[in-house]
């Protein structure tokens, strides 16, 4: 996830303060039902893609950041893997900060092109360390449920999108440059667009994206990523993120948007910790931005909670 920076003088629109909302799961609507019933993901499966990323910041200099070598190795790992599970998949380069970056885009080849749901989150770490919950967590959390899209053999009613974006702790590069790069046609196709930055911080919190002064139809997102943790017994909190992380640029250019989040250097509350069985006066993530982000720094709760999230509103909203 990127802190604000300097870069908001060159993409205002993106860089809004990010402010916690009072809530909880409570929906202004009831949301709907999945068609199909959405898998179970391993954690274990995703636990093992987040000691692969480890495995390549170590061989790289320690990190996965842009410009640096682990990352374009990131990005060659996942395009490998999602090739294999029989994706359609586009590496996008744009130019930051001097060096290239990556998106990487992959399409299940199903359903109707016409209306499209898109999920994504950000691959690349900060130079500091591996990045493993920031945001190593979304990027395997992703790539599990684009797999189990293929074990399924899913027939959607809309066509699944995913993607990994590059440059985010640049100040949100990648997105933006899809997203500003998309013909009107194609964005006019996006149905809606899910984000997952940061699902499994030590400390962790059940934020989901508030809908509120988002595009138009961000509250359907909204109400099912709640109607999951309903399912679970865990209360969720709304915040609104603002310019963040990489939607962003979607909810900018009207894009109906959501997402979830577990925290990061904000400290966790008294009410926060009887609800969530935390820690009251520590951050969500100690390790935020830190060379201690390795494997070592996630939460396994968490992390499962949030990849079932990823699963249960792709089904939903895909198949209903």
């Amino acid at each position: 996830m990127t802190v604000r920076s300097p870069l908001r003088a060159v993409l205002p629109a993106l860089f809004a303060a990010t402010v916690l909302v009072a809530g909880g799961s409570a929906a202004a609507a009831p949301a709907a039902s999945p068609a199909i019933a959405p898998p179970d993901i391993p954690v274990a499966d995703v636990q093992a893609q987040l000691g692969e990323l480890q495995r390549i910041a170590d061989e790289n200099g320690g990190n996965r950041a842009h410009g640096q070598p682990g990352h374009k190795a990131t990005v060659d790992y996942l395009q490998s893997e999602l090739d294999a599970l029989g994706f359609e998949t586009t590496v996008q380069e744009f130019s930051a900060d001097g060096d290239t970056g990556w998106n990487l885009i992959a399409d299940w080849p199903a359903g109707n092109a016409n209306e499209v749901l898109m999920l994504g989150g950000h691959v690349d770490s900060v130079p500091n360390g591996p990045g493993i919950n920031d945001n190593g967590t979304g990027t395997a959390g992703l790539l599990e449920v684009a797999r189990a899209v293929a074990e399924q053999d899913l027939q959607p009613n809309k066509q699944l999108r995913f993607a990994w974006w590059g440059a985010e702790e640049l100040g949100l590069l990648g997105s933006g440059h899809y997203v500003q790069n998309l013909p009107a046609a194609e964005l006019d196709k996006l149905s809606g667009y899910l984000n997952f930055d940061m699902t499994g911080s030590p400390n962790a919190g059940y934020f989901v994206y508030s809908p509120e002064g988002q595009p138009e139809g961000s509250a359907e997102l909204t109400d099912t990523l709640n109607a999951y943790f309903d399912t679970t017994g865990v209360e969720t909190e709304l915040i609104d993120l603002g310019g963040r992380s990489d939607h962003a640029a979607f909810a900018d250019a009207g894009v109906p948007t959501g997402g979830t989040f577990t925290g990061a250097e904000g400290q966790m509350t008294e009410e926060q910790a009887q609800k969530w069985d935390g820690t009251a006066g520590e951050a969500f993530d100690g390790c935020y931005h830190q060379s201690c982000d390795t494997v070592d720094n996630v939460n396994e709760t968490a992390l499962d909670r949030n990849t079932d999230a990823i699963a249960y509103a792709l089904w939903t909203l895909a198949t209903s």
